[in-house]
């Protein structure tokens, strides 16, 4: 199967300000996200991109624009991958959300979680996973198993898509730190999901592009290698 890298959307005015925005429309990147956007094209300037698929929300499509631009890339918009729908909460500050009982919930029992008017962690998780999947499965029947593409989502919702490939029950996904801009790589296989990098800040993305199949090969493996990875590209 392909290799997707995991974008976190870069700094929005909500995120500067403390406030929970949700599903708030109209809510873009602060300069600080501009900037971390279009330093994108550095750090992805050796990842070939087969396709790119974003939330529909405005962050995230601020944040992949240049870049796509630069490669000539269309995107693709999955409503899946939105952000988590929090209701009630939605516009609020998170000084005040603290202090509500649901809050201890989401930290300590997250697949317990129900947004009052909005929709439940749980339930985020399994539409979020369902679309990477999928879209995953018929990126690799396009362009091979050897294929990278890039997603643009959320915190909370690509945290949530890691403890997946992790194996982690949900209730541990408030243990994987997801930040603005940052770059987390899964590669699906036909056995077990490889998390190649989560919470990444560097700029140098080169060695999660696998290596062509040998002559003769059709598919990678998807064998874990024994006694760890040896530090290349490519499982033989």
């Amino acid at each position: 199967m392909a290799t997707v890298i995991l974008l976190r959307h870069g700094r929005s005015s909500a995120n500067g300000s403390g406030v929970l925005a949700g599903r708030m429309p109209k809510v873009g990147l602060d300069e600080t996200g501009r900037t971390q956007a279009k330093a994108l094209l550095d750090r992805l300037a050796k990842v070939p991109l087969a396709e790119a698929v974003v939330s529909p929300l405005l962050r995230c499509k601020q944040t992949l624009a240049p870049l796509l631009d630069d490669r000539g890339i269309e995107r693709t918009v999955e409503p899946r991958l939105s952000e988590v729908d929090y209701g009630d909460w939605t516009g609020r500050e998170l000084k005040t959300l603290v202090k509500e009982p649901l809050w201890r919930v989401v930290q300590a029992h997250p697949s317990a979680a129900v947004f009052p008017g909005g929709e439940g962690l749980a339930g985020m998780q399994a539409r979020a996973v369902a679309a990477i999947r999928e879209h995953d499965a018929r990126i690799t029947a396009a362009h091979g198993d050897h294929a990278v593409w890039v997603v643009c989502s959320h915190g909370d919702v690509l945290k949530a898509i890691v403890a997946d490939a992790l194996g982690q029950h949900l209730d541990s996904f408030q243990r994987i730190v997801v930040d603005p801009a940052s770059v987390s790589v899964v590669r699906y296989t036909e056995t077990r999901p490889f998390v190649l990098r989560v919470n990444d800040h560097g700029s140098d993305f080169a060695a999660i592009v696998p290596e062509k199949p040998k002559r003769g090969r059709k598919k990678a493996s998807s064998d874990a290698t024994v006694g760890g990875s040896t530090g290349q590209r490519g499982r033989a």
